[in-house]
């Protein structure tokens, strides 16, 4: 078989997968409605990418983690996207999700407290940050004040 008869299937595989991730983020905000709202995201992410951009200097966070994290500035930082942004709502939705999956697997890997530290906003922004990344709330009083 000739890559030419090969790319069609691949092409058609990855777009099938990024429709079920649209779904699942649609139905994830559908039965959680406290989910970061568009607005509330925009005013986040100034503060959301100076953290990554500090986590990625911090030399006690792993380089694997680090890795993780400038490849996600290049990728935000680059003018191409799977879905261009042009588009309404899922133009932005490929960003959304693919920042939630490597911020989630980040900063599970290093743990919350780099990015507590690292944090530059307000408490209830790393709150929503905390609440992306899957950190439990419950009991932990170690939160930036």
């Amino acid at each position: 078989m000739d890559w030419w008869e090969t790319l069609p299937a691949i092409l058609a595989g990855v777009a099938a997968v990024y429709v079920v991730l649209l779904a699942g983020l649609w139905v994830y905000a559908r039965r959680h409605p406290e989910t970061v709202a568009m607005k509330d995201a925009l005013r986040l992410l100034p503060d959301l990418l100076r953290v990554i951009r500090r986590l990625t200097t911090d030399k006690t966070v792993s380089p694997g983690v680090r890795v993780k994290l400038i490849l996600l500035l290049a990728y935000l930082l680059s003018p191409l996207d799977f879905v261009p942004d042009f588009l309404p709502v899922i133009g932005y939705a490929d960003d959304v999700i693919i920042v939630v999956i490597v911020l989630r697997s980040a900063i599970r890997s290093a743990g919350p407290e780099p990015l507590r530290r690292h944090w530059p906003g307000t408490p209830a922004g790393l709150l929503i940050i905390e609440r992306l990344a899957g950190i439990s709330q419950s009991g932990d009083k170690s939160r930036h004040p």
